[in-house]
């Protein structure tokens, strides 16, 4: 299962978020699930680095992308979070055996 975890502050913006997992189901590198999730939080992470240059922690390994700003969220953070949010969601819907969404207000230090 995927698992993707969306880091909130108390006042609802969002921090960053981890994705954790397979889908299972086809062959690897072949499931749809994988690769819909793959591409939302890949595309937020390059859309954050790239286009809005922000400066945050993350961390990558096969079946792994987490990502947390440095500095506080803003509207155009907010923004591309909520993208990759309704997409992960839409694909919750499709396939709950497959991937679930969570969210967790994150107070600081590791995850």
């Amino acid at each position: 299962m995927v698992v993707a975890e969306i880091y909130k502050q108390a006042d609802g913006l969002t921090l960053g978020f981890s994705v954790d997992g397979h889908a299972g189901g086809g062959n690897p590198g072949f499931n749809i699930h994988c690769a819909g999730v793959s591409s939302l939080s890949q595309a937020a992470f390059l859309c954050i680095r790239d286009h809005l240059k922000r400066d945050f922690d993350w961390d990558a390994a096969h079946g792994r992308l987490m990502m947390r700003l440095k500095t506080p969220p803003d509207e155009l953070t907010e923004s591309v979070f909520q993208t990759m949010i309704i997409g992960l969601r839409e694909i919750e819907k499709l396939a709950p055996q497959f991937v679930k969404v969570t969210e967790k207000n994150f107070l600081g230090g590791d995850k």
